[in-house]
């Protein structure tokens, strides 16, 4: 479930280990469409469509994301059963400057930088509940930008996006993109009234919000219920 916002102070952090996440065997994973509400992968003739509501700031979306993520993309997705768009819920200024670099570059890229923020956060998550009032200051005063590099800095975001491939100059380009930052605001605040969600992870199919729904042992069967 959410947790409360960074800066209202984050509930203790369970240590999950970091494990990779299995591509699925299909051609339908690397179908990408950039939606109004942000990146949705699979077959575009899927009969079932599945929203996914993250945020980075979210153990339990982590955790859906490092052992679950894998069983919808591989049993769903990837034969073209099933779309899976993912949409961001911005919570406070870390879930932006995440939600910033996962979007950063091309649009086939979203998902193995959205997987690398979520397998790493038990890494940089816990040093958001043990930073100093210098370092706070430097994430709450100055320019938009400049609070975004702080917090990209400080927690070691600058090396998840190294890791995969992009420089410097790529990095603090997406923290800068004011556009992108107020797309990214309107589109969760947007969600967030529409599909009253108020905790994370949460899911819609086929437009509907899932009443209660926040695993995937409930969110599986639901699918089944509505595939031909």
């Amino acid at each position: 479930m959410v947790r409360k916002s960074v800066f209202a102070g984050l509930a203790a952090c369970a240590a999950i280990a970091a494990s990779a996440v299995v591509a699925a065997p299909s051609s339908f994973i690397s179908r990408v469409q950039v939606t109004e509400g942000g990146h949705r992968i699979g077959n575009p003739d899927a009969k079932v469509a599945v929203v996914e509501f993250v945020s980075y700031t979210c153990p339990a979306c982590a955790n859906y994301t490092r052992n679950d993520s894998g069983a919808l993309e591989m049993g769903y997705v990837g034969p073209g059963k099933v779309t899976l768009e993912t949409r961001h819920i911005i919570r406070d200024p870390v879930d932006m400057t995440a939600a910033l670099l996962t979007n950063c570059g091309a649009p086939g890229k979203f998902a193995q930088n959205h997987k690398a923020f979520m397998l790493s956060q038990p890494k940089w998550l816990p040093i958001t509940q043990s930073v100093t009032a210098a370092q706070r200051n430097r994430w709450m005063s100055g320019t938009n930008a400049s609070r975004r590099r702080a917090i990209a800095s400080d927690l070691g975001f600058y090396p998840i996006m190294e890791r995969r491939g992009y420089r410097r100059t790529d990095i603090d380009r997406c923290l800068a993109d004011e556009v992108k930052a107020t797309s990214l605001a309107e589109a969760s605040e947007a969600n967030g009234a529409k599909y009253f969600v108020s905790s994370t992870p949460s899911f819609a199919i086929n437009g509907v919000k899932l009443a209660g729904t926040h695993s995937w042992s409930l969110l599986e069967p639901q699918i089944k219920a509505r595939l031909p």
